[in-house]
């Protein structure tokens, strides 16, 4: 399976990335998530001011095959969120890097961006499991 991989980005195990602009982070699920559920169809995403602790669920991606949590890769408020989404979510499968992002977060714990993989070991991370 061929994945498109940004080397920009950081990634999670749990196939979300991260686009980091000095304190803001910008979060997306990866094409090989997008991949996996196959056509998505619906999205709950927070509201902007809420905040989220690493791992903690901060929405939800379903698809014609499934329902995903959406873990959050840092901690941080919410400062924005892809509201066009909610009425396109099959953008997800379109653009996941680029205009299907899915919120955008002040991080509070800059540190926390070292736990998360770059686009080499992520890659490798997909390939074993498939």
């Amino acid at each position: 399976m061929s994945l498109n991989i940004p080397s920009d980005l950081l990634y999670t195990d749990d196939d979300e990335w991260v686009r980091v602009d000095g304190d803001t982070a910008t979060v997306g699920v990866t094409d090989y998530a997008q991949d996996a559920l196959s056509d998505i169809v619906y999205l709950e995403l927070p509201e902007p001011g809420d905040f989220f602790g690493v791992g903690e669920t901060f929405g939800v991606v379903e698809s014609v095959k499934a329902a995903a949590d959406l873990l959050m890769p840092v901690s941080g408020d919410i400062t924005e969120v892809n509201e066009e989404l909610i009425d396109a979510p099959e953008t997800v499968n379109e653009d996941p890097y680029g205009a299907a992002w899915l919120v955008k977060i002040k991080l509070s714990e800059p540190d926390q961006l070292d736990e998360l993989m770059d686009a080499d070991a992520y890659q490798k991370y997909c390939d074993e499991r498939n």
